[in-house]
């Protein structure tokens, strides 16, 4: 069994991957990460697909996921499950905060020691 892992928001920070999409892994387990996305108002997340399964939450803003052809537009409070494997895309129509669990894990998020 592995230890505990316990991440304060002042342990890691935001990581630039596109312009506009800022992502800061937080805790990681033997088969899941929680990553925080941050979306500025009008980024395109361009299609893409992986083979971690991939949920979330919206916390705040307005977001409009493409997936497997079919585009939903979410809210704060709305939630999304992404099977591996399929394409998705998203557009920020606000600055929108999300917060993801990936299983398993995807070692490009896991912090430079």
């Amino acid at each position: 069994m592995t230890q505990p892992d316990v991440v304060t928001q002042d342990q890691t920070s935001q990581v630039l991957m596109i312009p506009g999409l800022h992502r800061r892994t937080m805790a990681t387990g033997e088969r899941m990460m929680v990553v925080e996305i941050f979306l500025e108002r009008g980024t395109l997340v361009p299609a893409h697909q992986h083979p971690h399964e991939q949920a979330g939450y919206v916390v705040s803003g307005k977001v409009t996921f493409t997936m497997a052809g079919q585009s939903h537009t979410l809210r704060a409070g709305d939630s999304y499950a992404i099977p591996g494997g399929v394409e998705h895309a998203a557009h920020a129509h606000d600055d929108t905060v999300l917060v993801e669990v990936f299983s398993p894990p995807r070692d490009e998020f896991r912090p430079q020691k």
